[in-house]
């Protein structure tokens, strides 16, 4: 049976309709799954006395794990007079924990001409992420998290969102986004009435504002080899510096990117400096920096980043002093391509924090991922 053909078949099933519209679908998924060893050495505190308090034992554990394996449909109909009618509905699949499906993944609607861009509406990769996910090159899901990336807390798919995004002119691109995500109740009882507690799945916390409660702006240009991006995010909420549990919800975060990829080599760098994250209060600065060569079915790759946060304290209610500290992170990766769409990995990460109070991480990653 032809992907096409099933695929509408998987979206009347999932969809729950009996009939689905003739349009150019395309059914597809990835399945990505590895066997992770992780350490964890010990974190402490330092308490108004000075003494040293374990607030963490040191762990090492080895596990299988999926990673951000998909299942989904995509498609486009012509509409006639250069519009068509574009969409996606993807599904995450826990490739390990019984194959559960769950919401996380991008689907959304829209309408796109052949002139004037595209705009769609649902859950959506955001700008920033389209920027700064350059460097987004390792199988392992646990690479490209806090740790390496500011925008893993909203720059990366957003619930309730439109964006436009502009046509190709001459390798200039422009995206523009904007969150609106109404209101919900609050289940913590320190959050304060008009928040509501950060979603597991990408959705902001509810109410920040009466209308938009998040902004995100990129431009990039791409031109043979070379690619450049820069972007801009901001969330429209009350003042929330004071409340350490939380990222600072009226915040702004931007970021720059840039690659070049020619024949068997790869780079990239990127730059971001701002508040909106969970890994830091106050303003952090990020670099990351990626290499890959790949030689017949063989791809190695390396990256480094240098997380700085502000070098400020912060003091708890009870008087804990709280001292955020500089991270150095490493992976080093090695891939095998069996053909196009068949690949397995060893892929080792360490993340080495400059504190005697924070312990260091790292894990190593063996797995492999099938795409259809």
């Amino acid at each position: 049976m032809k992907k096409s053909v099933l695929a509408l078949a998987v979206a009347a099933a999932l969809t729950g309709f009996g009939t689905v519209a003739y349009a150019d679908t395309t059914l597809y998924g990835s399945a990505r799954v590895s066997v992770d060893y992780d350490e964890f050495n010990s974190d402490y505190i330092r308490a108004p006395n000075g003494a040293l308090v374990r607030t963490r034992p040191g762990t090492d554990a080895w596990d299988v794990y999926n990673n951000s394996s998909r299942l989904g449909v995509r498609g486009e109909e012509d509409l006639g007079g250069g519009l068509s009618a574009i969409y996606q509905y993807e599904f995450g699949v826990d490739m390990t924990e019984g194959g559960n499906f769950n919401s996380n993944r991008p689907k959304w609607v829209g309408l796109k001409g052949s002139s004037w861009g595209s705009v769609t509406a649902g859950t959506q990769w955001t700008p920033y992420y389209n920027v700064i996910g350059v460097g987004d090159i390792f199988n392992s899901s646990k690479v490209f998290d806090n740790d390496t990336y500011l925008g893993n807390t909203f720059g990366l798919r957003m619930d309730n969102s439109l964006i436009y995004s502009s046509p190709n002119w001459s390798g200039f691109g422009f995206q523009a986004m904007l969150v609106m995500n109404g209101s919900c109740g609050t289940s913590d009882p320190q959050t304060p009435n008009e928040l509501c507690k950060t979603q597991p799945d990408n959705k902001l916390p509810g109410n920040l504002s009466d209308g938009v409660d998040m902004y995100n702006i990129s431009a990039s240009y791409k031109n043979g080899p070379f690619f450049a991006g820069a972007t801009y995010m901001a969330l429209d909420g009350e003042d929330f510096e004071g409340f350490l549990t939380a990222p600072t919800y009226d915040g702004d975060q931007w970021g720059l990117a840039f690659g070049y990829n020619s024949g068997p080599f790869a780079v990239t760098l990127a730059y971001e400096n701002g508040d909106v994250n969970v890994l830091n209060f106050g303003k952090t600065e990020n670099l990351y920096l990626t290499g890959q060569y790949t030689f017949g079915n063989n791809v190695i790759r390396g990256a480094y980043g240098y997380n700085s946060p502000d070098d400020g304290q912060f003091i708890l209610a009870d008087g804990t002093r709280l001292t955020q500290s500089d991270l150095n992170n490493y992976v080093l990766g090695y891939q095998y391509n069996f053909s196009k769409r068949t690949r397995a990995w060893v892929e080792w990460m360490l993340t080495d924090v400059d504190s005697d109070l924070v312990g260091d991480r790292q894990a190593v990653s063996i797995g492999t991922r099938h795409d259809f």
